[in-house]
């Protein structure tokens, strides 16, 4: 399986996440093959990206520790990626992360551009992770809270609906 990881996640096209799912239980019961799930995130086949980045989402919902070798490797790529599925799985995987105040004010930065990529999910992941990330440093919750707001006068039906429970959770918070 270690060395076929990566070919799991080829062919097929965009709309369909391929064996990712497949990908991410064989490294979830095998936590060593993570690394070669990482070397996917910097593949040059877009197909390969965005389905390794979707099973590395999936396996760390359990097991966030298993990101923390690679904190400054995502946290370098979260401002240069391009790759709309990519940015995404990077607004969830960020927040899981270990940061310090610094980072987290850097992390912030970058995602409060993903909020002007074309992709609607792209912009609802953002939100949502400046939410995580607000819950860690109060700081930044006013200014989360006003793009919360901002996103309920402008934002897509999915971006006002998770900001509408983003303002009543930061809300319950303070």
């Amino acid at each position: 399986m270690a060395k076929n990881l990566l070919s799991l996640l080829l062919g097929g096209d965009r709309r369909s996440i391929g064996r990712a799912d497949q990908v991410a239980v064989a490294v979830s019961r095998n936590p060593a093959l993570f690394p070669m799930l990482m070397q996917g995130w910097w593949s040059d086949d877009p197909l390969v990206r965005m389905r390794a980045a979707d099973a590395t989402e999936k396996v760390t919902r359990k097991n966030p520790d298993l990101l923390i070798p690679y904190k400054m490797k995502l946290l370098k790529l979260l401002p240069d990626a391009e790759q709309q599925e990519l940015r995404w799985h990077l607004a969830a995987l960020v927040p899981r992360l270990p940061l310090s105040r610094r980072q987290r004010y850097l992390a912030a930065s970058a995602l409060r551009l993903y909020l002007q990529d074309q992709s609607s999910i792209v912009k609802t992941c953002a939100l949502q992770a400046l939410a995580d990330l607000a819950e860690d440093e109060p700081t930044m919750r006013p200014e989360v809270k006003k793009l919360l707001c901002q996103s309920l006068r402008n934002g897509t039906p999915a971006m006002k609906a998770r900001s509408r429970r983003l303002l009543r959770q930061l809300d319950s918070d303070d």
